[in-house]
């Protein structure tokens, strides 16, 4: 199933996505208090309340080469609370019925009446599907609304003019989910398509989503558990049970909690929870901690409890407890060091699997989110060669490396380490060299040195673009830089 994504989601995800979380300059702790469950317009509202730049987000969904939809942010009361809503309306043509509580859950006569007035696809791009400021869509528009999948998908992110935090993220989230619809649905990866990964919707608000925590500079996410509902609600693929299947294998693959509460009706959605299990790194909240800044989102749906999700930026209390001033001395280079957070390591040993097996498993590995995997040339009981395979992974993605493992591999044991790491802070920057522009790493030392470094996958495509070689455009961009 792995191996069926595209190569540029595999390198994304893999090298970028969580490069960026941790490693941000300004990183804040979020706590996602889902009492109401989440979705993809909660998420995106939330942290648009926090403080996340409405005027970048605008200019990036203006770049989408998707029509049909307008978006609006406004405030709205929500049982007497002044709150953020973020809405994304779309034309008759790509209305899927998302937010009518009729067609959700009411009777088949609302859902025939719906199919029945559903307008027939024209072809022509109407006054309404202009976006919020004039904004026409569908000018070079990827126009594949019935069959759009990953690959689909995938060009439409490239498209977009985003950072490349945001841009990974979000390819993050949409492998997230189409992985959970293929096998609700028992499908490849690459044929989920439309209803389940494609919608309009969907896009918007997972763009949305990626955009915005990326601008807030966020580093670590704990989510303790998302309140879902129970009964039935209808999709189009006809009634389902709750939480759909979708949420269900998202929260089983990564190890998100549920807690099943007595709404009846759908408080986690597949979008929702995809974006919960792509920027997750801890269920735990620290046992005293500081509010530092409070965001709410509304949701759409009414249910028999506001639909709100609550997010805020917190600090750990403990650091509040010492009120003495003197300064702290610092004895090592990780009191110097911004950040710190933890890690888990794997490792096995095995004397009975090829090189070409360990390659394999290495690319299915860095695919599902892995920080790092490398193997080493070891000798084992009665001097038999063998191999030490390492994987450096956040605790959520434990589970999911260890099922590639046993899969792919022959070992028939896993060691399991929690490690504490010191990071050192770091950007991710753009400069203009003579042969394009190119992306480069910043790292800050303890002494306040600068270090910069380029970004392999930039320079390789300078390579490619200039016809020039791997070393040859290395040393143009690292002349720039050190100019």
């Amino acid at each position: 199933m792995m191996g069926e994504m595209t190569g540029s989601i595999m390198r994304e995800m893999s090298e970028k996505v969580k490069k960026e979380m941790h490693g941000n300059e300004a990183g804040k702790t979020l706590y996602l208090e889902c009492a109401s469950g989440i979705s993809g317009d909660m998420t995106v509202a939330a942290l648009l309340d926090l403080g996340a730049d409405e005027v970048v987000l605008e200019k990036v969904l203006h770049s989408l080469p998707v029509d049909g939809f307008v978006t609006e942010i406004s405030r709205v009361k929500k049982s007497g609370l002044d709150v953020c809503d973020f809405s994304v309306k779309l034309d008759e043509k790509h209305e899927n019925h998302d937010h009518d509580m009729e067609y959700l859950y009411g009777k088949e006569e609302k859902m025939r009446e719906i199919h029945e007035h559903h307008p027939a696809d024209t072809g022509k791009i109407p006054e309404h599907h202009k976006h919020e400021g004039g904004h026409l869509h569908g000018v070079n528009s990827v126009h594949t609304h019935e069959h759009r999948g990953l690959p689909e998908i995938e060009t439409i992110i490239n498209q977009a003019e985003m950072t490349e935090g945001a841009r990974s993220l979000a390819l993050k989230i949409f492998y997230i989910l189409a992985e959970a619809e293929a096998k609700a649905h028992g499908v490849p990866v690459n044929q989920v398509h439309f209803h389940e990964v494609g919608a309009v919707d969907s896009i918007v608000d997972i763009v949305a989503a990626a955009v915005c925590f990326d601008n807030l500079g966020i580093r670590g996410v704990i989510i303790p558990q998302l309140c879902e509902g129970s009964g039935f609600v209808r999709c189009q693929h006809g009634i389902l049970p709750v939480p759909v299947p979708a949420v269900a294998n998202i929260a089983q693959s990564v190890g998100l909690k549920l807690h099943i509460t007595d709404t009846d009706g759908e408080l986690v959605t597949p979008t929702g929870a995809a974006i919960a299990a792509a920027i997750c790194t801890s269920s735990e909240l620290p046992d005293s901690f500081t509010i530092e800044k409070i965001g709410i989102g509304a949701g759409k749906r009414t249910y028999d409890r506001p639909s709100l999700l609550r997010a805020m930026f917190i600090s750990d209390g403990k650091k509040n407890n010492n009120h003495e001033t003197a300064p702290k001395k610092k004895t090592d280079i990780s009191d110097a060091c911004s950040d710190r957070d933890r890690i888990y390591r794997l490792e096995s040993n095995m004397d009975d699997c090829t090189g070409e097996s360990l390659g394999y498993v290495m690319e299915q590995l860095l695919a599902a989110g892995a920080r790092d995997v490398n193997y080493t040339p070891i000798f084992m009981k009665k001097n038999r060669p063998g191999y030490q395979l390492n994987v450096i992974c956040d605790l959520q993605d434990v589970k999911k490396m260890e099922t590639i493992i046993f899969r792919e591999t022959t070992t028939i044991g896993i060691r399991r380490m929690e490690m504490e790491r010191t990071i050192l802070p770091r950007a991710s920057e753009k400069i203009k060299t003579s042969i394009g522009e190119a992306q480069i790493k910043k790292c800050t030392l303890p002494d306040g040195t600068v270090r910069y470094y380029p970004e392999y996958s930039s320079i390789k495509e300078l390579a490619r673009i200039n016809g020039i070689s791997f070393q040859e455009a290395f040393g143009k961009v690292q002349c720039a830089v050190e100019n």
